[in-house]
């Protein structure tokens, strides 16, 4: 046996220390699925899918039993699937098997299997290939001309596509995600079993089709996957609202940009970047609400006025509908399309300092990610106007700097708080307790006053007195 299949030591052992194994336990196994594409493509991963001809949970406990140190095996009893880690090594065994589904499910009834039977049953050629760890080790099992496909750059499916997609719907969304992943092309009559049963992603939990979402967003060009996405129909099941942004409409010869091309550009902007996700789905969705807000007017031309305070208020519902994490990563998102304006209004002549300081205050710590939004924002093809609009940005971060060395307002707080203006006024918590710390926050960010205590102490002593309040000294 003197196959190299990886140049990783840690790998090879573990491929080697399987053949044995299986020997052992007359259980013929292979490696399966990506990780053999990945080698395949001079890609590399550290999961590794084991198939063999028997049980994957006998196998999986045997290969970890000789290893040192041991690894835990987590079995999954329901699946007959089990795993482990080793040093850097994800390892998951299965046996091989067969599947059927029902119509109105993707959860397939599964029994025993051949190779060739767990062959079949994957989603696409290039995702079908083996080496074997038996007496032919490393040989490589390619029944479905997978390696021709790699070198074609060719998605499409072992069997036919459209009983592929019916079976399990997900393999749509695969599909696309492998396309814009590896910059492979969906082979025509794939590409066409997808339109055909885009309404079956109807069955498949929000939360697979989310994970797919997010790898199609973390690929190097996102763009690609989304403008398949809709070409299929797919995502108008899953994300309307983002379909809803294509088109031009014209009204005295006069038109906008198509806002769905202009997203992906946004998108594909900041994927050169930034990897950080959250950043990218803001960049997906800070025109979301442009549809709901496009007017006409004969002096102005086309307007999209509030959009911005719109898509904001749109976010929770999208979280909620998509089954995204309704937590600080919502908000992240939320803010960032409420303000994604903001920077561009600032390289306006003759801006004030205070509304330096509100942009300050309201961003935060995501300053720069919101400026790094608005430079993705510049899709002109005038190369002119594009370094125009950098140049404004370019002052506005150093305006932003400027006052943010002289005020100190990112993630401030005001220097009074309500337990100090209860305690001076002898008041319990009111709506009048709010009222003052409003007023105190909002002279300072105008700059009426200075942000330090003794100011905005005094400042809260004139406002008490202003609502008739006694302090209690």
């Amino acid at each position: 046996m003197s196959r190299i299949i990886s140049k990783d030591q840690n790998e090879q052992y573990l491929f080697e220390l399987i053949h044995d194994k299986s020997r052992e336990l007359n259980q013929p196994a292979y490696v399966i699925g990506g990780y053999v594409r990945d080698q395949i493509m001079d890609r590399h991963t550290k999961d590794i899918d084991i198939v063999c001809l028997g049980s994957g949970i006998k196998l999986a406990e045997e290969t970890a039993a000789a290893l040192k140190p041991k690894p835990e095996v987590v079995v999954f009893k329901r699946f007959g699937t089990a795993m482990f880690k080793w040093r850097d090594v994800e390892m998951e065994f299965v046996g091989a098997r067969k599947e059927s589904y029902s119509p109105d499910s993707r959860k397939p009834a599964v029994e025993e299997g051949t190779l060739e039977d767990d062959q079949y049953r994957r989603d696409f050629t290039i995702n079908a290939l083996a080496y074997s760890l038996n007496e032919d080790f490393g040989a490589l099992v390619d029944p479905f001309g997978g390696v021709e496909d790699i070198e074609k750059g060719l998605i499409r499916t072992p069997l036919d596509p459209e009983r592929t997609f019916s079976d399990d719907p997900l393999r749509m969304m695969r599909a696309i995600r492998f396309a814009t992943q590896l910059n492979f092309r969906i082979k025509s009559e794939t590409y066409e079993a997808i339109a055909a049963s885009s309404e079956r992603i109807a069955i498949v939990s929000k939360e697979r089709i989310n994970v797919e979402l997010e790898k199609i967003l973390a690929s190097s060009k996102p763009s690609i996957g989304f403008k398949i996405l809709e070409e299929t129909g797919l995502l108008k099941h899953i994300l309307p609202e983002l379909v809803a942004l294509k088109g031009v409409d014209f009204v005295d010869g006069r038109g906008h940009k198509d806002n769905f091309y202009h997203t992906l550009q946004v998108v594909d902007n900041l994927a050169e970047k930034t990897d950080k996700i959250w950043l990218r789905w803001a960049a997906v969705f800070h025109d979301i609400a442009k549809p709901a807000t496009k007017r006409y007017d004969k002096e102005a031309g086309w307007t999209f006025h509030g959009h911005e305070a719109l898509g904001a208020k749109w976010i929770p519902r999208i979280f909620r509908r998509l089954k995204f994490p309704l937590d600080s990563k919502m908000k992240y998102v939320q803010k960032l399309v409420r303000l994604h304006l903001r920077p561009i209004s600032l390289t306006k002549e003759n801006i004030t300092d205070s509304a330096i300081r509100r942009l300050l205050f309201e961003a935060g710590n995501d300053l720069e990610d919101l400026l790094m939004l608005c430079e993705a924002d510049i899709t002109s093809k005038n190369s002119k106007k594009v370094q125009r609009y950098l140049n404004n940005y370019k002052m506005v971060r150093e305006k932003l700097q400027e006052v943010e060395e002289k005020d100190r307002m990112r993630n401030w707080q005001p220097p009074v708080d309500g337990e100090l203006i209860m305690e001076t006024f002898d008041i319990k918590p009111s709506r009048v307790v709010g009222d003052i710390k409003t007023a105190i926050r909002e002279a300072i960010l105008d700059g009426d006053i200075p942000n330090d205590f003794n100011a905005a102490y005094q400042y809260m002593l004139q406002e008490g007195r202003r609502l008739g309040l006694e302090t209690n000294q």
